[in-house]
């Protein structure tokens, strides 16, 4: 079971990691088209980071769904797993969001500003946050 665990943090490391820089590459790309830079490569780096926080975000769920099964009976109806999964339910919509945001911009389409690239961002810490107290603290 802590094995388990274990890769299961591991890849949550992994997948936060892409949803943390990729709204990044996406301010970058915003700013280097208004400065009239060359921002091909950003399309790509986006591409790539996309694909590889996407295989990360699914071993980290298959994995999560692994252990809540095999605690299921302990926590079953427990109020912080509840709102930890509508949490995690809200991650996987951030995660697709940048889906659209990546396909607008392998389009060459108009990309929210730098500003509200900054915030999305930041939003994120919005929702992994109480992740992370929710499964540590376990407040109800």
């Amino acid at each position: 079971m802590l094995w388990l665990k274990t890769f299961h943090l591991l890849f949550v490391i992994a997948w936060l990691a892409g949803v943390f820089y990729l709204p990044r590459i996406f301010v970058h790309y915003v700013e280097g088209r208004a400065a009239s830079e060359d921002v091909r490569r950003l399309v790509t780096m986006a591409g790539r980071l996309y694909g590889f926080m996407t295989v990360m975000a699914a071993l980290a769920l298959t994995l999560g769904l692994l252990l809540w099964k095999s605690f299921a009976d302990a926590y079953l109806g427990a109020g912080w797993l509840r709102m930890k999964l509508l949490l995690v339910a809200a991650l996987v919509g951030y995660h697709f969001y940048c889906r659209l945001l990546l396909g607008r911009m392998r389009r060459g389409e108009a990309l929210p500003g730098g500003i509200a690239l900054r915030i999305l961002n930041e939003g994120a810490l919005l929702i992994v946050v109480p992740i992370l107290i929710l499964a540590v603290v376990k407040p109800f």
